[in-house]
């Protein structure tokens, strides 16, 4: 008999940054253009601590393209999906 695991996600959004466990106030939205799509975006989360450092990793690879506040993030829609 197996029994589910107990749910070990946080409650809130956390850093993405490595062994950090803050709570994440900044999206970055990224691409890696030799594998996304133009369009694609995948995103890390950010604390204020380690927003600045992220966006310098990813924007020296020019994988940067976007910095918002996790409170104003909206998840792009593919191009052909109905708004709601």
């Amino acid at each position: 008999m197996t029994f589910p695991l107990p749910d070990s996600s946080p409650a809130t959004p956390q850093c993405s940054a490595k062994g950090c466990r803050a709570d994440a106030v900044w999206v970055l939205a990224w691409n890696n253009p030799k594998l996304h799509t133009p369009e694609r975006r995948k995103t890390w989360l950010a604390c204020e601590e380690h927003r600045e450092h992220l966006s310098k990793f990813l924007g020296v690879r020019g994988f940067l393209k976007d910095v918002v506040k996790l409170d104003e993030w909206e998840e792009p829609r593919p191009p052909d999906s109905p708004a709601g």
